[in-house]
């Protein structure tokens, strides 16, 4: 009994070790983060964040300024007028989860993503200014950034 109940216990523990959440660290990047956005000057223009995984070919997160991340919406981009970074440097996901000040409009159209055999919102782009390299999280688990994991993530 003792070792199967020990068994339990190290399988437990194992399986929680798995589950990375963002540090403690981090939820004072994420408060200034927050106060950031609440101060974001009105616009005609988006806050994007890469978010590149090898499988898939969406481009990341997209949100209006003054709006959070969760109602970002994650977007396949047309490049038709300008080349995303990572694309114009041919070294996609260079950028991952860098942040950017995009301009462009939602067409209304819809682009299907096969890897995810989903549909997403078409973003065009016309320009994309560099925000920040290193932003904070918005992501729970630190996980959801590595592009070679096959989960597609949603922002908090």
């Amino acid at each position: 009994m003792r070792i199967l109940t020990a068994l339990c216990l190290a399988l437990a523990l194992g399986f929680l070790a798995g589950c990375e959440s963002v540090p403690n660290a981090d939820h004072a990047a994420r408060s200034g983060m927050l106060e950031a956005i609440r101060n974001e000057p009105p616009g005609d223009y988006f806050i994007g964040r890469r978010y590149y995984k090898v499988d898939y070919k969406f481009w990341g997160y997209v949100r209006r300024p003054r709006e959070s991340w969760t109602q970002a919406k994650l977007v396949m981009l047309n490049e038709q007028q300008k080349l995303a970074p990572d694309r114009a440097a041919n070294k996609l996901g260079l950028d991952n989860n860098s942040e950017y000040k995009l301009y462009g409009r939602f067409s209304g159209d819809t682009v299907y993503e096969p890897a995810s055999n989903s549909f997403y919102p078409e973003f065009v782009l016309t320009d994309i200014e560099s925000r920040d390299e290193t932003p904070p999280p918005i992501f729970r688990l630190r996980a959801a950034l590595d592009p070679k994991v096959r989960v597609i993530v949603t922002p908090y």
